[in-house]
């Protein structure tokens, strides 16, 4: 189910269970942390993309910046203090012009949203509490346990 929702393959959910295995604390919130701050999810969370697949085509099509500079892949992982933003090039796009113009849309605690520069920004790390799907984070780990 998680894979499906964060749009994540097997081999590189893995990877993101290995990474979270070897991190300090619990095992599955740092996995729901991991997949949480891929920066095809941070921009579906600031609301510039309906969709986590819209907001991976957006990153994919290079309408996306991190810190000024151009990022093109949804997998990379967004640190605090980062931000994120629409490429000047792309904010003359209908999608992004209807964004500016006010459409209100709930940010999680962790990000910072400001509708008429199009960008956000990563204020804390995201927490358990903030990924508001349930989810049995401790058999995901059973099952890679094995």
């Amino acid at each position: 189910k998680v894979k499906f929702i964060y749009g994540v393959l097997e081999k590189q959910f893995h990877a993101y269970y290995e990474k979270a295995a070897t991190a300090s604390g619990k095992t599955g919130d740092n996995l729901l942390i991991l997949v949480e701050r891929r920066l095809d999810n941070v921009v579906y969370r600031l609301g510039l993309a309906s969709s986590r697949a819209q907001a991976r085509q957006f990153v994919r099509h290079g309408h996306i910046t991190v810190d000024g500079k151009k990022v093109n892949i949804p997998s990379f992982v967004v640190e605090v203090g980062q931000v994120i933003s629409v490429r000047e090039k792309s904010r003359d796009m209908e999608h992004f012009k209807a964004l500016r113009e006010g459409t209100t849309h709930v940010v999680p605690k962790w990000l910072t949203f400001e509708a008429e520069q199009l960008q956000g920004t990563v204020n804390a790390l995201p927490q358990r509490e903030d990924v508001d799907m349930s989810f049995e984070e401790h058999l995901i780990v059973e099952l890679y346990n094995k």
